[in-house]
């Protein structure tokens, strides 16, 4: 028996030794702790006008496909060609059913492929939350900046389309997302035509109008149009990841910025359960209702099964490194720990997204009455598709869940495989890094998953190098106001991204 102990004993002491020269050895990136100070922000009273007066215009998309009121764009394109001439003057301007706009910066080498940038021009609804002043025109670029929000508003400082800037920021719907990146990069094209900069490769900007709605009209076309011309782009740079805020990935003793490299799958599903109908004084003993109970209790309890794939595990190397000792000691030796990782990383909403195709349940809708039976229920559940799993996958899930109930499944909705994941050992990603650093020096440059979906999935089919980040700097809370209330850019975070984007287009090549 003491024979026995002694082997189980020195079997553990060789799996500790082993766990620790792992753990002390594996090749976690080294984080600059060295604060540099950097490009240091010039503001630019100008640029920030510019941007005030486009979070203005009101470009709202809403309904499905689409089709929702244009009035509005219409007023934006004027307001663009008459903001910014030298663009319109220097470059060919090229527009896709009407609303969908192309700036074709030309390069001095027609040999190499060009790169391209992208943003959009709709902005989703503000809501009907109360505005706390409401007076026009307000432009106080010179006040003292108030700190950024820790938690997200009930009201609207300003008016969600006064473009309001005060307490160094600018307020409006479309801020962030995303009229605030598509204003950087024409300021940031309009510095290099103004400094009279000739790029190697030519530099092509492209607005669609109907991204929070699908772009099934903007992006998709203009992603169609660039095939047809047989283009090829060395890199496609759009929205996605953030630089987020020191504590806001839980355990990380730094900012992050996070740049996509890929971006999940999408479906939404609607599953119809027949039942007995009729007067609630006579229920069958298993009604409608208590069937889509039972499917849904078998997606939530029953999920698919969560994985680390390649990228993820990228990501874990590169933060793993300001982690503590024991998320380090997980992280470097999977081929133990694996499981205990995966099970803490569940247990989070932000990193269950990041490892597994998750499962909600979002719409339901059954009797119109207290007393009445209904003779068929429905809800709709929504996955996003983690890259390994496929629509496919996802369907046989279903499939599964539902099995012994008499269902009507109908997919709904936008549905899509999960991307393509770009590389990282690529001049285009590598410039990232290079630019982050130029405006935020200690933040960790990683590449990520991008849980939500963006215009440049559509775009793979004229590049397979695409990365979804903007370069801005925010809390969870500022991160939350996107497509809710008092969304806001801060002045710092606007002036730090026209350069970030002239950074890239005027280092590209050099």
């Amino acid at each position: 028996m003491k024979k026995i102990l002694f082997i189980i004993l020195g079997i553990l002491i060789i799996l500790a030794i082993i766990v620790l020269i792992k753990t002390f050895t594996y090749p976690f990136k080294k984080i600059n702790s060295t604060v540099s100070t950097g490009w240091k922000v010039v503001r630019d009273d100008s640029a920030i006008h510019r941007l005030s007066g486009g979070i203005k215009i009101p470009t709202v998309s809403t309904g499905e496909l689409g089709n929702f009121d244009y009035s509005t764009f219409d007023t934006f394109k004027e307001y663009l060609k008459k903001s910014y001439p030298l663009i319109y003057g220097n470059t060919e301007y090229i527009e896709i059913n009407k609303y969908g706009l192309i700036f074709r910066l030309k390069g001095s080498n027609p040999s190499l492929d060009p790169i391209l940038f992208l943003s959009h021009s709709d902005v989703v609804p503000p809501g009907d939350a109360d505005i706390k002043d409401s007076a026009e025109n307000i432009f106080r670029p010179d006040d003292q900046p108030l700190p950024a929000v820790l938690k997200v508003s009930e009201d609207w400082d300003f008016g969600p389309f006064s473009g309001a800037v005060a307490n160094g920021r600018i307020y409006g719907r479309g801020a962030i997302d995303m009229k605030g990146m598509l204003f950087s990069l024409l300021e940031s094209m309009n510095n290099l035509i103004k400094n009279k900069h000739i790029p190697q490769r030519d530099i092509y900007l492209a607005f669609g109008f109907d991204e929070e709605v699908g772009g099934q009209k903007g992006a998709d076309q203009i992603a169609r149009y660039f095939k047809s011309k047989n283009l090829k782009f060395d890199a496609v740079y759009d929205e996605g990841g953030l630089i987020l805020q020191k504590g806001s990935v839980a355990g990380i003793d730094s900012d992050v910025a996070v740049i996509g490299c890929a971006e999940k799958g999408f479906l939404s599903v609607k599953i119809k359960i027949k039942g007995l109908g009729g007067h609630s004084s006579m229920p069958p003993t298993e009604t409608a209702m208590g069937k889509a109970a039972v499917i849904m209790q078998r997606l939530e309890n029953d999920q698919m099964k969560p994985m680390i794939t390649p990228l993820i595990n990228e990501f874990f190397t590169n933060i793993g490194g300001s982690m503590s000792f024991i998320n380090r000691m997980a992280i470097s030796n999977q081929w133990l720990l694996k499981p205990v990782l995966l099970s803490q990383l569940t247990k989070n909403n932000s990193t269950n997204a990041l490892v597994r195709t998750t499962t909600a349940l979002t719409m339901m809708k059954g009797s119109d009455a207290p007393n009445v039976l209904s003779p068929e229920v429905e809800f709709v559940v929504n996955f996003r598709l983690l890259p390994g799993n496929s629509v496919k996958d996802v369907k046989n899930h279903i499939a599964k869940a539902t099995k012994g109930f008499d269902v009507e499944i109908e997919e709904i909705d936008n549905v899509k495989e999960t991307s393509a994941v770009s590389p990282t050992n690529t001049k285009s990603f590598k410039l990232i890094e290079a630019a982050i650093r130029e405006i935020h020096s200690t933040a960790i440059a990683t590449p990520y998953l991008t849980v939500g979906a963006t215009d440049s999935y559509k775009y793979q089919i004229v590049s397979r190098n695409i990365y979804r980040f903007m370069p801005i700097k925010i809390t969870d809370a500022e991160k939350q106001s996107i497509h809710s209330t008092n969304e806001y850019i801060s002045i710092e975070n606007y002036m730090k991204m026209i350069h970030y984007f002239e950074f890239i287009m005027t280092n590209y090549d050099n």
